[in-house]
């Protein structure tokens, strides 16, 4: 909240002083994350295969349970399609944007194997693939 309040006190005038942060190097920077979890989920891919069925269950169900959980939230909210469809695609990839890059740092000592291969060997590829189109066929079916 305090970024928006920052961005909105210093207008046109922040975003050029920050357009090198913010935009050049941030692009930059993102492609070494990215690349950097990739490689490390290709490093711990191997072990995967060990990993109890039950928790590959999750990685496919727990998505689409969140999704179907953000649908219903839309309903109460009388969201429109697009912003249930967003809303659903959001819930249903959160367990890959953010929770990789925040467990590692936070849990050293936690199996990598397991959060990044489930989260980016799994869910992200099926996502991607085959359950957003279907998310937002939904919302556009249950609220158009």
């Amino acid at each position: 909240m305090g970024s928006v309040v920052v961005g909105l006190i210093s207008g046109d005038a922040g975003k050029v002083a920050m357009q090198p942060f913010a935009g050049d190097l941030f692009k930059g920077m993102l492609a070494f994350f990215l690349l950097d979890m990739g490689l490390m989920t290709a490093r711990n891919f191997p072990s995967f295969r060990t990993l109890s069925p039950w928790l590959m269950a999750y990685a496919v169900l727990g998505p689409i349970v969140h999704a179907a959980l953000a649908l219903a939230l839309s309903l109460l909210l009388h969201l429109s399609a697009g912003d249930a469809g967003l809303l659903m695609v959001l819930a249903a990839s959160a367990s890959y944007i953010a929770v990789p890059a925040a467990l590692r740092f936070a849990l050293p000592e936690a199996n990598a194997s397991l959060y990044f291969g489930l989260s980016l060997g799994i869910t992200f590829p099926i996502n991607i693939l085959i359950a957003i189109p279907i998310y937002i066929g939904i919302a556009q079916r249950v609220l158009a």
